[in-house]
């Protein structure tokens, strides 16, 4: 059996964790025992005018640049959640970047990605209750994912998810969240129960279940906390012609034209829905 089929069921989290890319701002309120911002008034400007600054040329679509803003800030801060979560973003981000013709693109992908995850961590040890931080976990983990072998594949499948869980809990606002965990649970209902057993035999643990129901309902609580994010109507028109729902897809599917783009693979989405649509209008 072709071991791409169990691949598959992973390949999905690089586009729906980290696209559309993703502008949040900090928890509003520290752990307790965290330190603040710095200690002066001054400190405090200059860390938010980073922010600011990081925040622009992420915008720009620089995250290398935004990167070295955020990391003036953990000098200043070294506890601060949001630069150490946008660090991770950021570096998830340059790892993606990395073309992959270059020399050595997998190992210069796979140190971008250790780092994403590393700062994940460090802003969930400052603050365990961060959303984005258990959130980038999860993101950081899935972008490694594709490039690891399939044992590896399975063996985080599982921390992925809790790390989802996590970010939905703590923020049950956090539609991002919501998109990935509907995606997430229509791959895993989609993989095959032979695809299930040959994992079961060759590699001795077992694939996650997923639920198409779950999908749906995961991704229209995603439509209604981000109501113009392109992206979630996308998936949820996919998850429902997984069911065969012709008539709710074509709804979601013509939502999206008269959506503005904000990301930068809106245009890319809007043309699927086109495809899509097409695809299923006699049905």
């Amino acid at each position: 059996m072709n071991q791409w089929l169990l691949v598959s069921y992973l390949l999905f989290l690089m586009p729906f964790l980290l696209q559309p890319r993703i502008a949040h701002s900090a928890d509003p309120v520290p752990a307790e025992g965290a330190k603040t911002a710095c200690c002066s008034s001054n400190g405090d400007a200059d860390i938010a005018q980073l922010h600011k600054s990081a925040e622009r040329l992420y915008a720009l679509f620089k995250p290398q640049e935004a990167a070295g803003e955020l990391q003036k800030i953990i000098q200043l801060d070294g506890q601060n959640v949001e630069a150490l979560a946008k660090l991770s973003r950021a570096h998830i981000d340059i790892g993606d970047m990395i073309p992959e013709s270059s020399q050595g693109a997998q190992e210069r992908k796979l140190k971008e990605y250790r780092k994403a995850e590393e700062y994940a961590r460090k802003a969930i040890k400052v603050d365990p209750k961060s959303t984005w931080g258990h959130f980038y976990v999860a993101a950081s983990l899935g972008s490694m994912a594709i490039l690891s072998p399939v044992g590896k594949q399975i063996d985080i499948a599982g921390e992925i998810r809790g790390a989802i869980e996590k970010a939905i809990a703590l923020d049950p606002q956090n539609g991002f969240a919501y998109h990935v965990y509907g995606v997430w649970h229509r791959k895993m209902a989609e993989i095959g129960k032979t695809s299930r057993m040959f994992a079961s035999v060759v590699y001795g643990r077992s694939i996650p279940a997923g639920s198409l129901e779950k999908s749906i309902d995961y991704l229209k609580k995603a439509v209604t906390l981000n109501p113009t994010v392109i992206a979630s109507r996308l998936e949820l028109a996919r998850s429902y012609m997984a069911v065969e729902n012709w008539s709710l897809a074509r709804t979601s599917l013509l939502s999206v034209r008269e959506l503005p783009n904000q990301f930068s693979d809106d245009t890319k989405h809007k043309q699927k829905a086109e495809q899509l649509l097409a695809e299923i209008k006699e049905r």
